[in-house]
């Protein structure tokens, strides 16, 4: 009895079910939709013996490829900003299938691959099931509107564009819209979830990491080559298998990258990152005779939110803070976290001490207004915790910061750790005047002047 009960005790233990009510229904029409989708046009295309062999040709295909890439895929998954999209470079396998196989095995090849990827690239510690049955459910979307687009645009289908100019042409033009119609399904679907999991995420942040989706589109040209080598001569999948994990080693570079120059917490810039940003500025500032401005904002009180909510609230502060000054400041201006509660701007061309105090106070007033959920959105229903955690459930913390401005003027000579070491002293003395106020450097004494 216990080992028959299992998968239902393990279904119902899914996160999805305690996530909120508007996501959850998201996610579960997504999948019944994929299921219904894929149903309806199984029965298109009759199966035929060499649609078999096609098939099991670009299975194998699809499994050395993930077996090849599966340690690469772990660390790309580790790497991945929570808010990104997942780059799904298996599409390569399943986009040669709906092209040359019927829908029935273009479903079962999409299915066989995330079945593939599940058991292979994560052995021990798997992802949550929800959002890889999601993430199938959306490639399986796309797949029935592409053979919509397919079976309506070429004939016969499933079949490669003809050898003739202008038919040929056109039945590329058709493939290539059929591919982007699967491409944009999945992405906004994606997309879709990732809001209703932050419903007050900024518009922009979906887009957060979006030229990586460029790859994913980039993948389902290499699906098309396959196809076209499977049909002529399919010892030559080799080559395109060979392509794949380089390409694999290319996105995970590009990860890396992108790893070294942003802080893991708040997604704002690494210091070292920032630094070499700022180093750039000072120097174009002194070439054309600009000012630069340098900001470091302290959260107030920090240690008190850390000691008396613990760590995990205190990271969600610094996170929503960072948050609200990456959408305050300039689109030519550079955040980072400098250490601990700590952050800090560079504003190049800036030549009134008063504009950079006005972008100081603006920003100051924005994260004045915002307040932070001090219990986890995941925290235990009222009747399985204490009189206490209930009574802490609804808590919301309010946050201030102080800022120091310096301003290194035009011809000023002022160095980048010079500005640094001023604004350091001007937020210090925010500090000491009470907290949530601005105070600008006093560059040339080397000392901090009230702000304006």
């Amino acid at each position: 009895m216990t080992v028959v009960n299992r998968p239902r005790y393990w279904f119902r233990g899914w996160s999805l079910w305690s996530t909120p009510a508007t996501l959850r229904r998201y996610v579960v029409a997504v999948v019944a939709l994929a299921v219904v989708a894929s149903c309806a046009t199984a029965f298109l295309v009759p199966v035929g013996r060499d649609d078999l062999v096609r098939f099991a040709v670009l299975a194998a295909c699809a499994a050395v490829s993930i077996e090849l890439t599966r340690r690469i895929e772990r660390q790309r998954e580790y790497l991945r900003h929570h808010a990104v999209a997942y780059v799904d470079t298996k599409g390569i396998w399943s986009t040669a299938a709906v092209l040359v196989l019927p829908p029935v095995l273009a479903t079962a090849m999409v299915v066989l691959t995330y079945v593939l990827a599940w058991a292979r690239i994560w052995p021990d510690r798997r992802p949550m099931p929800h959002r890889w049955v999601f993430g199938c459910a959306t490639v399986l979307l796309g797949t029935q509107a592409a053979v919509a687009v397919l079976s309506v645009g070429i004939d016969p289908y499933p079949g490669l564009p003809e050898a003739h100019t202008l038919p040929g042409v056109v039945d590329l033009v058709v493939i290539v819209l059929a591919c982007a119609v699967r491409w944009l399904l999945n992405c906004g679907l994606v997309m879709g979830v990732l809001a209703l999991s932050s419903p007050d995420r900024p518009v922009k942040d979906l887009f957060t990491g979006f030229s990586q989706q460029m790859l994913e589109a980039g993948s389902m040209g290499l699906g098309l080559v396959a196809a076209t080598v499977l049909v002529a001569n399919p010892v030559v999948l080799g080559a395109v298998v060979l392509t794949v994990v380089v390409m694999h080693r290319g996105v995970l570079l590009h990860q890396y990258q992108t790893e070294s120059r942003t802080d893991a917490k708040t997604g704002l810039s690494s210091v070292k990152w920032w630094r070499l940003v700022a180093e750039r500025a000072f120097e174009a500032a002194r070439r054309d005779s600009r000012g630069v401005g340098v900001l470091i904002l302290d959260i107030d009180r920090f240690k008190q939110v850390n000691d008396t909510h613990g760590h995990l609230v205190g990271d969600r502060v610094l996170t929503a803070v960072s948050r609200e000054l990456a959408d305050e400041v300039r689109r030519q201006d550079t955040c980072c976290r400098w250490g601990g509660e700590e952050l800090t701007v560079v504003l190049p061309d800036v030549d009134d001490a008063d504009a950079l105090v006005d972008i100081a106070e603006r920003i100051r007033r924005r994260i004045g207004r915002l307040t932070v959920e001090t219990a986890s959105p995941a925290s235990p229903t009222p009747s399985d915790s204490s009189a206490a955690g209930s009574a802490a459930a609804g808590e919301r913390v309010g946050v201030t910061v102080s800022i120091g401005a310096a301003l290194a003027p035009a011809g000023g000579g002022l160095t980048l750790d010079e500005a640094l070491m001023a604004a350091d002293r001007a937020v210090y003395l925010a500090k000491e005047d009470g907290r949530n106020r601005v105070r600008l450097a006093n560059t040339r004494e080397d000392s901090a002047a009230p702000a304006r």
